[in-house]
């Protein structure tokens, strides 16, 4: 984040400051992009199309041409099974579904919406379309969630889910962008529509329980009779996301010594206290906007929160208080592989090249193989699936892992999981993962971890993206001697949009922003937080030299 925090950080907003919702969804109907607007174009990032209504970049005619195009994807790929699609609460996630029913309908995609028109989770949908394709060679279910995920109330989202279960990767995103501009710049020419009360009667959108399958099978993938049987004091915040459905079926079904601490659902998110940036977000990894959770941390022996879509997770425990994500990673990951005696040998684990490298550490220490990607969870897709990997995570927060036999749970995040797994480890160790993690410090050293950002123009954002290691062509590090200069992620060898520095006792990687005119800066230091300022000072030193040249 950057240094600049707002003073109403870890503040409840001012109730004349919340977002007009008759207003944004006025503007979902009402707004008409106009496709010469780059901003107001189709773009798929790396969760799908993102924007707001008010902005012109989330409206109705954008849902249309996707869901068409999503439609003759399918057509084209062979792909003529189910279609599982899930909403999550925020005030533009209905008008979308309604938006996408009839396009669907239209075609004669059977579509499986939530049996009691609730929320969906993202790796529910994932665990969903594994389970209808697990044995089936042909005929094969695919889906969409809609959500921006942890965005402002403000924002809609929808992505595409194929039959793999995970993130669509660019080569099915790329298709469906291009095709979906085609459809704003010819005026919607091409879509099939029906309107919304033939689409529900239609037989092609159907209810389905996407509770209870993937409530029963949790115990599958954590030990849930450990937690039962410890007495594990559980404190579950869902920020009033797509999971306020799931956890009272979860405490029921399990008999866990667990606590819902709220479950109002708000599409203004009026319960949230702001983010570092003075916006409401619902970002279980930041301080400010789980200072609620936290301000109960004395009360459960362990506590999480998801975000609005629970692909992501927030971990807070009553010896440390909320985790940074890299050391909660870095104590999952110690901990599932030794207590996970069914998984391969071989089984690796993935992480992206922005994340910890006390994972790196404690992975050599494990003698298992360490799989580095770009950025973005579709890299793991088909490592979990084949269980190959035994677990893939995001420094964001975002991460799944298999089931205890070995096999796949969800090739999409599991917040969900991540969060029984902290109470998993308290209930089997006797120790909260924040202690797990001290242990780990004191055999491969502190981690002092940061993501700043800087300014970069559209050109020096460009010229990032493309730099090679000779143009940086740095020898030292914060006074230690350079190791490795990369642009391509060594567990796979594709350029992941940026550059990374490391040395012995230190890294950074700078990679520009997709939305925002600046580039991040992430950097991390095994000495001390000076020495990771250092690091971060001759990263941007580094960097504005190429911009100079």
């Amino acid at each position: 984040m950057a240094s600049h925090i707002d003073p109403l950080a870890g503040k409840t907003i001012d109730p004349s400051l919340l977002v007009n919702v008759p207003r944004l969804v006025t503007a979902y109907f009402s707004g008409k992009p106009d496709p010469e607007i780059a901003a107001q174009r189709v773009a798929f990032g790396t969760s799908g199309h993102r924007g707001s209504a008010l902005n012109i970049s989330f409206n109705e005619n954008h849902i249309l041409a996707i869901s068409q195009a999503i439609c003759d994807y399918r057509k084209g790929a062979g792909i003529d099974g189910p279609l599982f699609i899930g909403i999550d609460t925020h005030a533009l996630a209905e008008p979308a579904l309604v938006s996408a029913l009839e396009v669907f309908a239209a075609n004669g995609v059977h579509v499986m919406i939530d049996q009691h028109d609730g929320y969906t989770p993202t790796p529910v949908i994932s665990h969903a379309i594994l389970t209808y394709n697990k044995g089936r060679r042909s005929g094969f279910a695919d889906g969409v969630v809609v959500t921006p995920s942890h965005n402002p109330p403000e924002d809609g989202g929808f992505k595409y889910n194929p039959p793999n279960g995970g993130p669509a990767d660019t080569d099915i995103t790329g298709v469906m962008e291009k095709a979906a501009n085609g459809f704003l710049e010819n005026d919607l020419a091409g879509i099939k529509r029906i309107p919304y009360a033939r689409a529900r009667k239609s037989g092609f959108v159907k209810r389905y329980d996407f509770i209870t399958p993937y409530v029963a099978d949790l115990g599958n993938v954590v030990d849930m009779e450990a937690i039962r049987n410890a007495g594990v004091k559980i404190g579950i915040d869902p920020l009033g996301g797509a999971g306020v459905q799931y956890w009272q079926p979860i405490i029921e079904r399990y008999k866990i010594d667990a606590t819902v601490v709220s479950d109002v659902v708000d599409p203004t998110f009026r319960f949230m206290t702001l983010d570092w940036d003075g916006k409401i977000r619902m970002d279980c990894s930041s301080p400010y906007a789980m200072a609620r959770l936290i301000g109960m941390r004395d009360k459960f022996d362990v506590a999480f929160a998801n975000d609005t879509d629970a692909d992501r997770h927030g971990i807070v425990t009553r010896s440390g208080g909320l985790m940074n994500p890299n050391h909660y990673l870095a104590s999952a990951i110690s901990y599932l592989f030794e207590h996970r005696p069914n998984w391969g040998k071989d089984a690796a684990i993935g992480k992206t090249i922005v994340s910890s490298a006390i994972i790196d550490r404690v992975v050599k220490k494990m003698g298992r193989k360490l799989v580095e990607t770009p950025v973005g969870f579709k890299w793991f897709v088909d490592g979990l699936n084949d269980g190959s990997f035994g677990f893939g995570g995001e420094e964001s927060a975002g991460a799944s892992f298999l089931r205890r036999d070995g096999t796949v749970w969800t090739t999409d995040k599991d917040g969900l999981i991540l969060g029984l797994l902290a109470a998993e480890v308290t209930a089997v160790t006797k120790h909260d993962p924040s202690q797990r993690f001290e242990k780990l410090t004191q055999e491969f050293g502190v981690p002092y971890y940061e993501r700043i950002d800087a300014p970069a123009s559209v050109e020096q954002k460009s010229l990032l993206k493309k730099l090679s290691p000779a143009q940086i062509a740095m020898t030292e590090l914060a006074g230690d001697p350079v190791t490795s200069t990369l642009t391509e992620a060594p567990g796979n060898g594709v350029a992941f949009g940026g550059i990374k520095v490391s040395t012995d006792n230190g890294w950074f990687a700078a990679r520009p922003s997709g939305t925002e005119d600046v580039y991040k800066i992430y950097a991390e230091s095994f000495r001390s937080p000076e020495h990771l300022r250092q690091i971060q000072d001759d990263a941007q030193a580094s960097i504005a030299k190429v911009f100079a040249a």
